[in-house]
């Protein structure tokens, strides 16, 4: 595949081992910002952390974008909470849901996990760099293997019909791009507004790695502010696990 034949398009594949691998391998080649990779299915999708990305052929959106962003490196992490609040917007158009936001990068349905969000970047050579920015939201699978059944859903089983991966990608980009030039161009305060009010993390008792407490706010680089016995500690990356809502103070929905 050539620069020419990527550069400003969706670049469709069938199985593929991972679309942040073809991402980045066209990255290497010149694409430009904004290159689509959608694939049908992936052998080795990955997740935060290490994890694995679990998927049924032909039943979800995997996804990953090219982007040369205006941010500076510090503030590349943002990208991620830009696009859950972008996967969140999209869903609701299209299948009519109401998704919640879980810190870091997680989508939620019913309390259910129905998206998932990684992103990478390296250096492209010098003082370039290359963020890609992968989503797998789940759209038409009926079931999940047993150790994932109580925690994952999907568009058919919420809603009873699948949408189109096209309708979900048209409108994923067009939301990814909306949030993603109001992140470069105002700054992370409407980003941050926007994720406060769909959050399902704030004002739940949490554990994150070693810290355990209330999750109180978004910090204004996008970590986690967390109340523990009145001492408020910062988290910037881990994974979360979430208890009940327990009274604190939760942004207007």
């Amino acid at each position: 595949m050539t620069r020419a034949d990527t550069v400003g398009r969706i670049v469709r594949l069938g199985r593929v081992e991972s679309t942040q691998g073809v991402a980045f391998a066209l990255a290497a080649e010149g694409a430009a910002d904004r290159t689509v990779v959608v694939a049908d299915s992936q052998a080795a999708g990955r997740g935060r952390r290490g994890h694995t990305w679990i998927d049924e052929p032909g039943a979800s959106l995997l996804v990953s974008i090219v982007l040369r962003p205006r941010l500076e490196m510090v503030r590349l992490p943002l990208l991620s909470l830009a696009a859950g609040v972008a996967v969140a917007d999209a869903l609701t158009a299209i299948a009519g849901l109401e998704p919640r936001l879980k810190w870091p990068n997680d989508v939620l349905v019913a309390d259910k996990k129905i998206a998932g969000i990684l992103l990478e970047s390296r250096t492209a050579g010098g003082a370039d760099v290359v963020t890609i920015i992968g989503i797998g939201i789940n759209l038409g699978q009926r079931e999940f293997p047993s150790d994932l059944a109580s925690s994952a859903t999907s568009v058919a089983l919420e809603t009873g019909q699948a949408p189109s991966r096209e309708a979900v990608l048209a409108a994923l980009r067009e939301e990814f791009d909306a949030w993603r030039a109001r992140l470069e161009g105002e700054g992370f305060g409407p980003v941050r507004e926007a994720w406060r009010r769909l959050s399902d993390t704030i004002g739940r008792r949490v554990t994150v790695d070693t810290v355990t407490g209330v999750a109180s706010d978004l910090d204004t680089d996008g970590a986690l502010l967390i109340d523990v016995g009145g001492s408020v500690k910062r988290v910037l990356a881990g994974a979360v696990s979430s208890g009940d809502a327990v009274g604190a103070p939760v942004p207007s929905r």
